[in-house]
Order: structure tokens, then C-alpha cells, then sequence
């Protein structure tokens, strides 16, 4: 295997079977691997183990059963979503008590901004294993589900 830089990116080239690889050099994680990276594997393995017996209950379920539980997924809460509310509760309460009762409060909302810019880059934030231990899935886990019940309905 050959080792190429191309612009910012490692290029892998594989000369046995004639592929190229890219590895983009990044200090953060991919998208969709950030809050799973920043979860304790007992709580990711939880949450899989979860999604697969859901997916394994619905083997036997009629194809419309599928499609009811594939609108319930497209409309479950995920990690994104549940922070994106707190943080915007939390920072609307802090600006109402720094307007109203001491201007100390204001502290609370740049806290909060801070946190969810940290979760932005990396994936992590303070509410995120409290989420997590509630069994709230990131959005490509909830995606994994709706595409294996689409794939049941197609092989049925």
C-alpha cells in the first residue's frame, strides 16, 4: 500500500486490487460517530442490543406494522434534539433570571453556549451521558432501525 498527501488528505493507494483511499487528517470526529465515541460502550452496546431486538421483533410483524413503526422513528427525539430543547430552555432561564434577579445569572446562558459549541466540535457535553443513560439515540442509530424495517417490508 502506497502513502500519498493530497491536499490535507492521506491517499491511500491499495496497487493489488487498484484502490484509492482518503483519510482526511481532522481534529474532530465524524458526524456521525461523535456522541457514540463520547458514550461508555456499555451504554452504546445497551442501546444497540435495544434496536435489535426491536428489529427482530418486527420480523414477524405485518408489513403495515413495520411502516407504523417506521413513522414512530421518524419522529422519535434524538441526541441532537433533546440538547438542542434543554440548552435552549437553560439559556432562556438564565437570561430571564439575569434580567429580573441578578445579572450574576447571565454566567449560566454563556455556560451553556460554551457546552453546546463543545458537543458542536466534539460530540460531548455535560447533559450528554445523562441522555445517553436514558436510552435517547443519535440520529444514525435511529436511521439504522427505519433501514433495516425498510429493507424487511422490501424482502416481504
Amino acid at each position: 500500500m502506497e502513502k500519498r498527501r493530497k491536499n490535507n488528505k492521506e491517499v491511500y493507494i491499495d496497487n493489488s486490487n487498484n484502490k484509492i483511499k482518503y483519510k482526511k487528517r481532522s481534529i474532530f470526529p465524524k458526524s456521525t460517530e461523535r456522541v457514540e465515541k463520547h458514550t461508555a460502550q456499555a451504554i452504546n452496546n445497551k442501546i444497540h442490543f435495544n434496536s435489535i431486538a426491536r428489529i427482530e421483533k418486527y420480523k414477524n410483524a405485518s408489513k403495515e406494522e413495520r411502516l407504523v413503526r417506521i413513522n414512530e422513528l421518524e419522529y422519535e427525539w434524538d441526541t441532537e434534539r433533546v440538547l438542542e430543547a434543554n440548552a435552549s430552555i437553560i439559556i432562556l432561564i438564565g437570561i430571564a433570571l439575569g434580567t429580573f434577579a441578578n445579572r450574576w445569572w447571565f454566567l449560566l446562558p454563556t455556560a451553556v453556549a460554551g457546552f453546546f459549541l463543545q458537543h458542536a466540535l466534539q460530540g460531548w457535553c455535560p447533559p450528554l451521558p445523562i441522555i445517553r443513560r436514558l436510552g435517547i439515540r443519535t440520529p444514525s442509530e435511529i436511521h439504522k432501525e427505519i433501514y433495516a424495517l425498510k429493507d424487511l417490508n422490501k424482502n416481504s
